[in-house]
């Protein structure tokens, strides 16, 4: 039967794509792959990359990171070892524990709260936070040794200051998250949620189960890493696999095969972790492992909660939104359209939180205020000191996912070639990544030669009718287009060319572990579409050139940006270049697109979803003691 039933999935598969993985090594194996992880929430390379690199940096400096606070033992295998959630962290400050119920017959906003106190309600309520006190957190960054003892300092303090009901409401949970390495992102935001429930819940412990690698899984499910990186380097073959698979009646086939082959296993391997509650950070985990935890539930004859929290943000895959789970959380208004549309997800399952990133952002985000202002630009100043950046000239964040490849090196040498030209000075910081031979190449490159090479011609500049018609994107805003329009007409009256060149000189990095600080420190971001470095840029208030997108998730990033006011979408590095020197002459409008870019920016979300979670999985835990307690 299981052989029959895994025969009829090709055929259907094979029928569906109508041959695109032709051009792929094996011409059948990948057909499943693209099928089971449905959207990647990671991506910031160029079109031609892999996406699973844009936490790379992040995720290297993870794993020499210690948990901070182990107090319970884990039945995992597999713990993660970082608690800072990418890179060096700020030390952890008070906790800020405590909401307030909230209505279940609308869709939930989550805020950061300021108060100390949990309510006791039904089994599943919807709630919320109040609106926290604006704080700024410490900016000093200590070594990890101090970071640890700090962060454990902390929480031994919590539990001695707090009463005996505060320590019953705080009290330790145990945490699976479900996710896999088909992107970066899924695992930068489950170790984001993990830091802050940990800084919240003193004592929490948490694991993370890649459900397709966890276990002997069967073909194709054992091959989705594989199969994910090689479709992903290319954009059509992505595009192609990604919208088949994106249907009801596909992604039901597939729920059903996959239960069919692989549930046994998966619940075996979930009871052992034994959880207090289960977060699905990833598209293709949200229904088996439903129905699985809920079968556990009933063993075990205790209820245990199970939350998605989505991590794309302009758009996603179908196979994200199950009606079933306890709750939702999502970053936008697209997404939240899409759950409802695709997936049939009630208004008081759904939370609009934000999309979660590390705790670094929410320090700077909350120290920095506004950029825009004296102080902001203090902060900025302070910050370029420390990276020893020169803080009278511009600074230009260039970005190009963890491997650091595809068109970055064209980008660079036309940004670095429109400011030279049009005298502006600059800094251009370039994070290449593992890219070590770019690397190498940006400092002994003849800067005068790329200057030389490089054209000056503002037509793609102006707003033509046709290409408004053809793209599929929204866009530029009006702002944004009439200060490009301003300076095509200069360049006619041959004003473009400065008589004194500027002074831009060239930064390459390899592996950033401090992004927070450096995006802190630049005024414009140049990198591709991925969500969590387009919601990372929002929450500083840092406007951003988007260059390229993955086809199918990605697409609606490039929304997010376009109808935010806070960017634009260009993939031509010369026009590139010449609309970032534009930007970089008119600090009004980077004005403007950095407040717009604060009204998308959600820094505080990791903290809002782990407190709203934390809250009702103490809430689902009560009523199980109260069940136990019934039945003596």
């Amino acid at each position: 039967m299981r052989i029959s039933t895994a025969a009829v999935a090709l055929c259907l598969a094979v029928a569906t794509i109508d041959g695109a993985a032709a051009f792929y090594d094996s011409p059948v194996r990948p057909l499943w792959g693209v099928v089971s992880y449905g959207g990647d929430a990671s991506a910031s390379s160029s079109s031609s990359s892999t996406p699973d690199d844009e936490h790379a940096d992040q995720k290297k400096e993870n794993n020499d990171t210690t948990a901070t606070v182990n107090t319970r033992t884990s039945t995992s295998s597999q713990i993660l070892n970082s608690v800072s959630a990418g890179g060096d962290c700020f030390p952890s400050d008070a906790a800020f524990v405590g909401a307030a119920t909230m209505s279940t017959s609308t869709t939930t906003t989550l805020k950061r709260p300021s108060s100390t106190t949990f309510g006791t309600t039904s089994k599943t309520p919807s709630t919320t936070s109040e609106e926290r006190s604006s704080t700024s957190s410490s900016l000093s960054v200590n070594t990890k040794q101090q970071q640890n003892t700090e962060t454990m300092d902390n929480a031994t303090k919590e539990q001695q200051n707090n009463t005996p009901a505060d320590r019953e409401n705080n009290r330790s949970l145990k945490i699976l998250f479900l996710s896999s390495d088909t992107g970066g992102g899924h695992r930068a935001s489950a170790e984001a949620l993990a830091n802050q429930f940990q800084r919240h819940f003193p004592g929490t412990t948490y694991d993370l189960m890649d459900v397709w690698s966890d276990i002997d899984s069967s073909w194709p499910y054992c091959a989705i890493k594989d199969t994910y990186k090689s479709f992903s380097a290319s954009p059509w073959k992505w595009a192609t696999l990604y919208h088949v698979s994106n249907s009801a009646l596909y992604s039901k086939f597939v729920d059903a095969h996959s239960y069919y082959m692989n549930e046994e296993m998966i619940r075996k391997k979930m009871e052992e972790y034994d959880p207090d509650v289960v977060v699905s950070v990833h598209p293709t985990m949200n229904y088996v492992p439903l129905f699985s935890i809920r079968t556990i539930s009933e063993k075990v004859q205790r209820d245990i909660p199970f939350f998605t929290v989505v991590t794309d943000f302009g758009s996603g895959h179908c196979t994200w939104f199950n009606k079933d789970v306890d709750r939702m959380y999502l970053a936008s208004e697209p997404i939240k359209q899409i759950a409802q549309d695709r997936g049939a997800v009630p208004d008081e399952k759904i939370v609009m939180s934000g999309l979660p990133i590390r705790y670094d952002f929410a320090a700077q985000a909350d120290a920095m205020v506004d950029r825009t202002t004296p102080q902001g630009k203090a902060h900025q100043a302070k910050i370029r000191e420390k990276l020893n950046i020169d803080t009278n000239k511009r600074m230009v964040l260039v970005m190009g996912g963890g491997e650091g490849v595809g068109s970055l090196s064209d980008i660079v040498n036309e940004v670095y070639a429109k400011l030279r030209t049009q005298g502006v000075d600059a800094t251009i910081c370039v994070v290449c990544g593992r890219n070590e031979k770019l690397k190498a190449d940006l400092d002994t490159r003849c800067w005068d030669t790329v200057v030389s090479q490089s054209l000056q011609s503002y037509e793609t500049l102006k707003s033509r009718f046709w290409t408004k018609v053809m793209t599929q994107h929204a866009h530029r805003s009006r702002r944004i287009q009439l200060a490009l329009d301003r300076a095509a007409a200069k360049a006619e009256k041959g004003n473009d060319i400065a008589d004194v060149p500027g002074n831009v000189d060239v930064v390459p990095l390899g592996f950033v572990s401090n992004m927070a600080e450096y995006m802190v420190a630049a005024d414009v971001l140049v990198s591709k579409a991925g969500p969590g470095t387009i919601a990372e840029a929002a929450a500083v208030g840092l406007p951003i050139m988007v260059t390229s997108h993955l086809p199918g998730q990605e697409a609606g990033n490039v929304d997010i940006v376009l109808n935010g006011e806070f960017g634009d979408f260009c993939q031509d590095p010369e026009t590139i270049g010449l609309e970032i020197a534009c930007w970089l002459q008119d600090s009004q409008l980077l004005d403007v697109m950095s407040k717009k870019a604060k009204t998308v920016g959600h820094p505080h979300a990791a903290e809002e979803i782990a407190l709203d979670i934390g809250k009702t999985t103490h809430q689902w835990m009560e009523q199980n003691e109260l069940k136990r307690n019934g039945h003596k």
